[in-house]
């Protein structure tokens, strides 16, 4: 079980040191016991303080309401935190600057278009073209952007005609964490993206399969083959995967992102499906929650803390 540590939020020229290990939790309060961050040891993310919100879509049975937001470290949590990221990030939540959330909510259906510059960087998804009478999969972040994307390893990948504006699941994630926090902002870093799994684990893959064994970040739900029911590790903002298709035996085919518990109580994630064609938090064609005897909850087997 993890270690939680609790500090008190630090002075502008102090930093936030704890000790512990992979996993361990920080909670950073203020002098009277109010909340404002989680930080894991071995995960970029940050859970924040903010001003409430309500996530929610037209087929959602229930939407999600709380004050978590999520930005993220240049470097996994090590133990030491520089307060003046801290502050700065507490200060974007309250401007409230987008953070993976409001990132997250603009690809939904409907969504109007953003721009950075002259290149549309937001705006209502797609799941992928139409093939034989289904989605295509592999619909990745610079096919929606249209974009040719140069990975490190030496890769080059030309964006495909068919699925602009189009992100499969994995798609999604990665232009969620990777690409949309590489952009101008404070308090946000990207998460490093990379074709396959990277040997170092540093690196956010192509592939939910991929994300699942090798990504960045640390497990916090370990996956047995199993259907998962004890949801008591999970936090706002973790990577949820699944078994979802039936034709490809037992693997991992499928990510979203935990929002967090619903107003009717359920645990209810985001993902882009071919079901829905796009993004979706809502129930058409399976409810969007991790709970139950529903398609997704059925096929629910592990989680990822980025």
């Amino acid at each position: 079980m993890p270690v939680e540590f609790t500090c008190t939020l630090p002075d502008a020229d102090e930093v936030v040191s704890v000790p512990g290990s992979n996993g361990d939790l920080v909670h950073i309060e203020t002098s009277d016991g109010a909340w404002r961050a989680t930080l894991t040891l071995g995960a970029s993310s940050v859970r924040l303080a903010g001003p409430e919100r309500i996530f929610n879509e037209p087929t959602a049975s229930h939407p999600v309401r709380h004050s978590v937001w999520i930005r993220t470290l240049p470097e996994p949590f090590s133990g030491r935190l520089e307060s003046a990221w801290l502050r700065n990030a507490l200060h974007a939540n309250r401007r409230r600057l987008p953070d993976i959330f409001a990132m997250a909510m603009q690809y939904l259906r409907g969504a109007p278009a953003i721009h950075d510059g002259g290149l549309q960087i937001a705006g209502a998804a797609t799941y992928g073209p139409l093939v034989d009478g289904a989605r295509k999969e592999r619909s990745d972040f610079n096919d929606y952007l249209g974009i040719t994307w140069s990975y490190p390893e030496g890769r080059v990948d030309q964006p495909e005609q068919p699925e602009f504006r189009s992100l499969d699941c994995s798609g999604y994630v990665r232009i969620i964490w990777g690409y949309r926090q590489s952009l101008a902002g404070v308090g946000r870093s990207s998460i490093p993206l990379c074709y396959r799994s990277a040997p170092d684990q540093s690196e956010l893959p192509r592939r939910a399969v991929q994300m699942e064994a090798s990504g960045p970040g640390l497990m916090v739900m370990e996956n047995d083959g199993d259907q998962i029911t004890d949801f008591s590790a999970l936090l706002p903002g973790d990577l949820v995967f699944f078994d979802a298709e039936t034709d490809d035996g037992p693997q991992i085919d499928h990510v979203g992102m935990y929002l967090g518990l619903d107003e009717g109580g359920r645990h209810r994630f985001i993902s882009s499906r071919k079901t829905h064609n796009g993004p979706t938090l809502g129930d058409t064609a399976g409810k969007s929650v991790l709970d139950g005897d529903g398609h997704y909850a059925e096929a629910f087997r592990s989680a990822r803390r980025l």
